[in-house]
């Protein structure tokens, strides 16, 4: 095998391709500013609708790394009784691509004055594709790697809890607790049950009142799945004069970002975040960067005095 890095990026996607690496869903930086990718139970925790365009390329110069593109769009129902949202993420690992179409449901339960507790259901199909043949590897006679996998429909299923108030949230989500890929498994390796595998997030974030110019959010996530290392996301991001906000953010094992948001007017956003690596990975990449436009429809957005914080 070759040492150069287009070999570690075909180890990248020899690592989607088998189960050896066990993250799965997509990995974003600005997921506190529109949590409908994490979690189903989301939809609608706003009175209006609200939509995000995401791309995030990562590991800059390793040749085959991550690329991402994503949309989500999720509105209320029934004066806030439930919520429903849609979202497209688009995933390239190497060889491999990943299209993910999902419905997003919600239903909220008014608690209190100011608080809900929503309860989300997530359903869609992943079209998933491997060009196995483009990959270099030992045995030229491994089965495995002799046929491409071609446009492999799989069903995927998951479920959310999400409280919140105007300045705080909790969440926990499975994405995917099911997945129909018992035709990908056999295609790829028929020794392991399943290939997606469920990833839990938990998430939770505050604001806090610094003063009329300033207002502070911490935040984070902490991800879980099985043969691989809890990771925890910190945060803490920085509004002032409800316009721009500053972020700094740190990922166990992984890296270091900084964000910026800009509050064009009230129903448009643009943000930036930067991912500098702390793992070996950095002696082959300049960082991931990843851009993000939001957007809130209808006249509500101008009349609700308070920033959107999430």
């Amino acid at each position: 095998m070759r040492t150069r890095r287009p070999l570690f990026a075909a180890l990248l996607a020899l690592g989607c391709s088998v189960p050896l690496l066990a993250q799965q869903e997509v990995m974003v930086s600005q997921y506190m500013f529109n949590q409908l990718f994490l979690n189903p139970a989301y939809a609608g925790s706003h009175p209006y609708m609200s939509g995000s365009l995401l791309h995030r390329s990562q590991w800059l110069k390793v040749e085959g790394a991550p690329r991402t593109s994503m949309m989500a769009f999720d509105a209320p129902l029934l004066n806030g009784k439930m919520g429903a949202g849609l979202s497209v993420v688009h995933d390239q690992i190497g060889v491999s691509r990943d299209l993910d179409i999902a419905g997003h449901y919600a239903y909220h339960l008014r608690l209190g004055p100011e608080s809900k507790l929503a309860l989300g259901l997530r359903a869609g199909v992943s079209v998933y594709s491997a060009q196995l043949s483009q990959l270099t590897y030992w045995d030229a006679d491994d089965q495995v790697f002799q046929t491409d996998i071609t446009n492999k429909p799989v069903g995927k299923f998951g479920f959310g809890l999400y409280w919140y108030d105007l300045r705080s949230y909790v969440g926990l989500s499975v994405p995917t607790i099911h997945a129909t890929d018992k035709g990908l498994v056999s295609q790829i390796n028929g020794s392991v049950t399943n290939y997606f595998t469920q990833h839990y997030y938990l998430h939770a974030g505050h604001v806090l009142n610094i003063n009329e110019s300033f207002d502070l959010k911490p935040s984070t996530m902490v991800k879980y799945t099985a043969a691989a290392p809890i990771e925890v996301d910190l945060n803490c991001n920085v509004l002032y004069r409800s316009k721009v906000w500053l972020g700094l953010g740190y990922r166990t094992g992984d890296a270091f970002v900084g964000m910026l948001e800009y509050q064009v007017n009230p129903m448009f956003r643009i943000g930036y975040a930067y991912d500098m690596p702390t793992s070996r990975i950095r002696t082959y990449t300049s960082g991931s960067h990843e851009l993000m436009l939001g957007l809130d429809f209808g006249k509500e957005p101008i009349r609700i005095r308070s920033p959107r914080y999430f």
